[in-house]
């Protein structure tokens, strides 16, 4: 599987961006959600309005106009192809790292309950900051990790009760 994203804003407009696409992207972080983004000596002013990891989904404003960006991945597109599609019912149990990066925050400690779409932990990679929220309400059984960590693709982070 190759590292090519498709990317859908809107549902009208469809591209492909890889990894070196998106390593050659002139932003600068501002803030949690909020970038400079510099394309052919244009200036852009883009923010992240809001965010669904799980779904891959979000609402991006450049320069005061909002867009809807659904993002997905090789295994997205398998999925998609043969007809399926992921579902929201399922009971997530571990959440591991989805790329590999430094984490720079931990919101969350043992016993702690959370709610859906609540932040756990903020993972940089590849100068920008993810926040990784809850899929599901529950009780934090453990945190794998520390602030600070460097974490590979796949290793495990936190564990539901």
């Amino acid at each position: 599987m190759g590292s090519t994203k498709k990317v859908k804003v809107n549902n009208q407009f469809e591209f492909d961006l890889t990894e070196k696409d998106i390593a050659n992207i002139d932003a600068v972080h501002i803030s949690d959600t909020q970038y400079h983004i510099l394309e052919d000596n244009i200036s852009y002013h883009t923010e992240i309005v809001t965010s669904d990891f799980d779904k891959k989904q979000y609402t991006i404003k450049v320069n005061n106009v909002n867009y809807h960006v659904d993002i997905a991945d090789a295994l997205d597109m398998q999925i998609a192809a043969m007809g399926f599609t992921i579902g929201s019912a399922k009971q997530v149990n571990a959440i591991k790292a989805p790329m590999p990066g430094l984490l720079l925050d931990i919101h969350v400690k043992e016993g702690q309950e959370v709610q859906e779409d609540d932040p756990l932990l903020i993972l940089e990679a590849m100068k920008m900051e993810n926040v990784i929220v809850s899929p599901r309400e529950g009780i934090i059984k453990s945190v794998a990790v520390s602030q600070g960590d460097a974490v590979d693709k796949g290793q495990l982070l936190i564990e539901f009760e």
